[in-house]
């Protein structure tokens, strides 16, 4: 590992947990008056960022990226704006900082409460996504933390140029503006520096492809909060509402095919099969989705006159596409969807569609999933969506935090207890 970078990278470390006691002792009023700060900040350097996005943008499509990564990076005047708003529906949410949990009396007289309180200093490597920057730095600074950002190099200009905005926002409202910091090297020896920083950094969270989240579980000396590949899974039961159906598979799939909450594989019951795909075709063909089929799912995909159908090859089954090409499998039971779901998604986002309230159930209780749905679109496994204003991942682990991670998720507790002179004996 280069010195230089493990150096800058001690530094910001440094920075960031005198930063993070500061913000621990502010009150809810401060620091939603630096969220509103950092929202007007963003806005004022509207021409800035774009024009450093530009670069981004620019850049990437001469690589060339995929279409699904640029459109990941861009970034225009209407989701400047989306980023600015959740900034204030982030200020507008109750601050988890000093929840009681619990309480309790022993016996003794102890009082005894659980509270919720800021981690610290958290760390966050991510790809792509320029938006990341701000959601991440808002919600950190909202429930008391101090972030560490590290974006990918194809998003640097445009991560520069939001960071710079949002300090200037800290700056304003009298805030550290080492609060937020962004790792101002490309070189990814500085992914190894802070996964390897645990005397500053209490948590990290990589979100982007397996090579990064290999990297970083691989070196980390601290609790690592996967945002893992999203391979989401929609089931068409039978019995169904076939037109709500196939809106909801269109929209999983072809609403913004690039994210992780993206349907990638279509399961089917035969017995619904053949109407579900004839309802579907419309909404299918105008986005131009490649099929990648089963056998029986390819002849009847063919006779409802759909134009772009392959052969499914194993690898389709385990393939985050994050592109217009959706795997489709006929099934014959809920049973098989189930065990499918459970052996080849990705444990992100899941969904059944049916009439059949007692099989929704079933499914909603089998299918191992951060977020499982009846009759509604995956793509709602989303921070806003979910009411929490925004997120820093979608987390796929089994412990906490899982699913969007928004302001709960980013405090953890600790035991305040009061006495009136009680010694044990």
């Amino acid at each position: 590992m280069p010195a230089e970078v493990e150096l800058l990278v001690m530094e910001m470390g440094r920075k960031a947990r005198a930063a993070s006691r500061l913000l621990a002792g502010l009150t809810t009023v401060q620091r939603n008056a630096a969220l509103l700060a950092m929202a007007d900040a963003l806005e004022s350097a509207r021409t800035e960022i774009l024009a450093a996005n530009a670069l981004d943008v620019a850049a990437a499509e001469a690589a060339p990226l995929s279409r699904a990564a640029i459109d990941r990076l861009r970034l225009d005047e209407n989701r400047l704006s989306a980023m600015a708003s959740a900034i204030r529906d982030v200020a507008r949410l109750p601050d988890p900082v000093g929840e009681i949990l619990s309480e309790r009396e022993r016996p003794n007289g102890l009082k005894i409460a659980k509270v919720r309180t800021p981690i610290g200093v958290v760390g966050i490597i991510y790809e792509s996504r320029p938006n990341v920057t701000a959601d991440a730095a808002v919600l950190c600074v909202k429930t008391g933390n101090a972030v560490l950002l590290r974006g990918g190099s194809e998003s640097f200009q445009s991560n520069k140029a939001i960071a710079a905005a949002l300090r200037d926002g800290c700056s304003r409202a009298g805030l550290p503006a080492d609060a937020v910091q962004l790792v101002s090297v490309t070189d990814r020896a500085a992914v190894r520096a802070l996964a390897q920083m645990d005397e500053f950094l209490d948590v990290i969270v990589p979100r982007g492809g397996h090579a990064l989240i290999r990297a970083v579980v691989e070196h980390a000396r601290m609790p690592v909060i996967k945002h893992y590949h999203g391979l989401c899974i929609v089931y068409v039961h039978d019995p169904c509402d076939i037109p709500m159906a196939a809106r909801i598979a269109v929209n999983s799939k072809c609403q913004r095919p690039g994210v992780c909450n993206a349907m990638e594989t279509l399961l089917v019951h035969q017995n619904v099969a053949a109407d579900f795909f004839q309802a579907a075709q419309e909404g299918f063909v105008a986005h131009a989705v490649e099929m990648r089929a089963d056998a029986r799912a390819a002849r009847l995909l063919t006779d409802a006159g759909y134009p772009l159908v392959t052969a499914a090859r194993e690898e389709d089954w385990t393939t985050e596409f994050l592109e217009r090409i959706l795997a489709v499998k006929i099934v014959d039971s809920l049973t098989e969807a189930v065990g499918h779901i459970n052996s080849f998604g990705s444990h992100h986002s899941d969904a059944i569609v049916t009439t059949d309230a007692a099989a929704a159930e079933a499914f909603l209780a089998a299918v191992d999933s951060a977020a499982v749905y009846w009759n509604a679109s995956t793509r709602f496994t989303d921070g806003g969506e979910f009411g929490f204003g925004a997120e820093i991942g979608i987390s796929t682990d089994k412990l906490p935090a899982r699913g969007p991670m928004g302001l709960e998720e980013l405090t953890t507790y600790k035991y305040i207890v009061r006495g009136t002179g009680q010694i044990r004996e």
